[in-house]
């Protein structure tokens, strides 16, 4: 739920294997941050496969930190920042390192959202979004909604003994409180992550394919029709969805408006819940010792879900476009120049945290940069943190006794641009 406004690119559930998919989506998605002639200065990581990207990327990001505040990573084509400091210094100069991109697919696919734009044209839509994810919606209205699409969840496979937590668990929870959250009244969690793989597919088709187009557009009506049955429930009964938010704000969405950002949410509202609700799990399970003090002491849990985001960053990395000849930090960028923000680099930054690759709930408390920074910063983040850290995996260990790995090698963690767990087989009980 974190990306329901603040995720650039995004995955859904795919229809082949998650391994397949991360494979041939991210392989797509280098094309996002291409890299442009003229930044001659820029360093080049070029011994790296991209095989190994995707199954470890931290080697790669610390070679890149040490190296210099912006690589070009050959096996992806792409240029990136790795450094915490400097990505919060771009975050907070949108007018040099801008979400705007008139070339990007995003805006054909899903049209102009505020994902691609800054300053008031970005502010003026995130406040009529605001309200519907703020700490007193969440509170009051999704708390307990949430919970219920929880207890329903887990009702159905509690008794089993086993399960895969990724598609028993965590992609129906965060396909059906995205649902809820943005307020389509009868769409199911499966069509939520097709519609989620389909539209961020096609904002990654750098080569036309004309399969992946046709998904595309197919996702985008569906959405529409949705948004369409839904707004005229939301118009006669305001409430604190997404939708009911948008067409009741002192400055209410247009049509437009409201089709291209409830399209970004949907598609980047499935995976960086799911992968954080996995990857949460696991850390605990990787550290009984942790997960003993957490569970002796209920108020942990928020700062457990802290850590597992920092720990391993379900989006990793989102574009800004160079809007002129910069040196930044002592390297030379041209006007056009398209940079990654390598987060997920950041958040294991070894100048601001210590042991940086070790999951530990109890480390000195710093901010990540998960959600974000600047004007861009999630307005998703209350949803995540309520849903995750404070509702699923706390009421999972309660629900599930003695909750443990079912065979710790068979777990396996993917992807770069975007991360997390694609299996986690468990068992409970005796």
């Amino acid at each position: 739920m974190t990306s329901i406004v603040s995720i650039q690119l995004a995955e859904g559930k795919p229809s082949v294997s998650l391994h397949e998919y991360r494979v041939a989506w991210e392989g797509k998605m280098a094309g996002t941050f291409a890299f442009k002639a003229g930044s001659t200065a820029v360093p080049m990581i070029s011994d790296v496969a991209f095989a190994e990207l995707l199954n470890d990327p931290y080697p790669t990001f610390k070679r890149a930190r040490d190296m210099a505040p912006i690589v070009r990573i050959e096996a992806a084509k792409i240029m990136v920042a790795t450094r915490y400091d400097d990505i919060v210094a771009m975050e907070r100069d949108p007018e040099t390192f801008s979400s705007e991109n008139p070339q990007s697919l995003v805006n054909k696919v899903m049209g102009h959202t505020m994902m691609r734009k800054d300053g008031e044209a970005h502010q003026r839509e995130r406040r009529a979004i605001d309200p519907s994810l703020r700490p007193g919606a969440v509170k009051s209205c999704w708390g307990p909604k949430l919970e219920a699409v929880f207890e329903d969840i887990v009702a159905r496979f509690e008794r089993d003994g086993e399960a895969d937590l990724f598609q028993a668990l965590a992609a129906p929870m965060a396909g059906r409180a995205l649902a809820e959250v943005l307020g389509f009244q009868d769409v199911d969690w499966q069509t939520m992550a097709f519609w989620s793989q389909s539209l961020i597919d096609g904002a990654g088709n750098y080569s036309g394919d004309p399969e992946i187009s046709r998904k595309a557009v197919e996702a985008a009506r569906g959405v529409e029709d949705a948004i369409d049955r839904a707004l005229p429930y939301h118009r006669a009964n305001p409430n604190t969805s997404v939708l009911s938010s948008m067409i009741h704000a002192e400055d209410p969405h247009e049509i437009d408006q409201i089709y291209a950002n409830i399209k970004v949410a949907v598609g980047g509202g499935l995976n960086e819940p799911r992968d954080s609700i996995l990857t949460l799990i696991l850390g605990l399970l990787q550290n009984p010792d942790q997960l003993e003090r957490v569970k002796a002491n209920p108020n942990l849990w928020p700062v457990a879900f802290e850590e597992a985001v920092r720990w391993t960053s379900p989006i990793g990395m989102y574009p800004r476009r160079v809007t002129r000849d910069i040196v930044f930090s002592g390297v030379q960028l041209r006007a056009g120049d398209q940079v990654g923000l390598c987060v997920g680099a950041a958040n294991r930054d070894g100048s601001r945290f210590e042991d940086p690759d070790r999951f530990d709930v109890f480390r000195e408390k710093k901010s990540h940069l998960a959600f974000g920074a600047g004007a861009h910063f999630c307005a998703g983040t209350w949803v995540s943190r309520h849903m995750v850290g404070r509702l699923v995996v706390p009421r999972l260990f309660e629900r599930l006794p003695n909750l443990r790995l079912k065979d710790p090698d068979a777990v396996r963690i993917q992807g770069w641009v975007f991360r997390g767990p694609v299996t986690l087989p468990v068992v409970w009980g005796a």
